[in-house]
């Protein structure tokens, strides 16, 4: 019985940011659990190498490049969603973000301010409008989102990235509240820090680092594959009543 309830059979899944560290993580694990897998990031041939892995492992996945922080690359992706894929969609999981500033707020650029708005909210956004649209039309699905801890406790040097994935986490219960009588739950994850090229500003700054390890009670950082099993849980029927939640996994740190 239990093992049915993380089954994802059947499901079609859309993972953004998934040719490297979380997002690959999350994809190969959506494949082990039986979805199909729509590997998607920037670039055609990091996402063709993963989905190439998945297959290699015994799952099912093909790769489609997308740049969520340009709003025409999500129109052509949900266009092929309706033309390849009928319009299934049960799973999206919402991972690409954009952290290109790293340092004091106050010296904060206009390209570097937009450039993260422009993925972390208004590409999470218009992600899960196209998705919802689908999902409300088959009658239901999940949409599942990447934050971060630094959306409770701002990041060292992570102004404006904090500043959104705060934003992320209003979204989700925003799109949790007004879409859940659709049959679309809504739901989020917030790592803490974990070994992924993406937070390489974090472990290159030794201070920083050992400063954050010394908050985590379990003395260590994270690896990418250990963010997986939250998602699987709110991907499948496991959390068929698990709505507008931000499950911190930090190892602690926000204790």
């Amino acid at each position: 019985m239990y093992k049915e309830l993380f089954s994802l059979t059947g499901k079609t899944a859309l993972v953004s940011g998934a040719s490297r560290g979380i997002g690959e993580a999350i994809a190969m694990a959506l494949a082990e659990a039986g979805a199909y897998v729509i590997v998607s990031s920037r670039k055609l041939a990091d996402c063709e190498e993963v989905a190439q892995k998945i297959i290699a492992a015994g799952g099912k996945a093909e790769a489609f490049a997308c740049n969520v922080g340009k709003l025409e690359d999500i129109t052509k992706v949900y266009a092929y969603l309706k033309d390849a894929h009928d319009g299934k969609l049960d799973i999206l999981v919402n991972n690409a973000a954009a952290n290109p500033y790293f340092g004091h707020v106050l010296d904060t650029d206009l390209a570097a301010f937009e450039k993260t708005v422009d993925v972390n909210i208004r590409g999470f956004f218009f992600m899960s409008v196209e998705a919802g649209k689908l999902m409300k039309a088959r009658g239901g699905g999940v949409i599942i989102n990447t934050a971060s801890v630094s959306a409770l406790q701002p990041g060292p040097a992570q102004g404006i990235y904090s500043i959104t994935k705060a934003a992320v986490v209003n979204m989700t219960k925003t799109f949790a509240k007004e879409c859940g009588n659709l049959g679309i739950r809504c739901n989020a994850i917030l790592p803490g820090l974990t070994n992924t090229k993406f937070a390489g500003a974090l472990f290159t700054h030794e201070d920083i680092y050992n400063e954050a390890i010394s908050k985590i009670p379990m003395g260590r950082h994270a690896e990418p594959n250990e963010m997986a099993g939250t998602v699987i849980y709110l991907a499948s029927d496991a959390s068929s009543y698990t709505n507008g939640e931000c499950i911190v996994v930090d190892g602690g740190l926000t204790i």
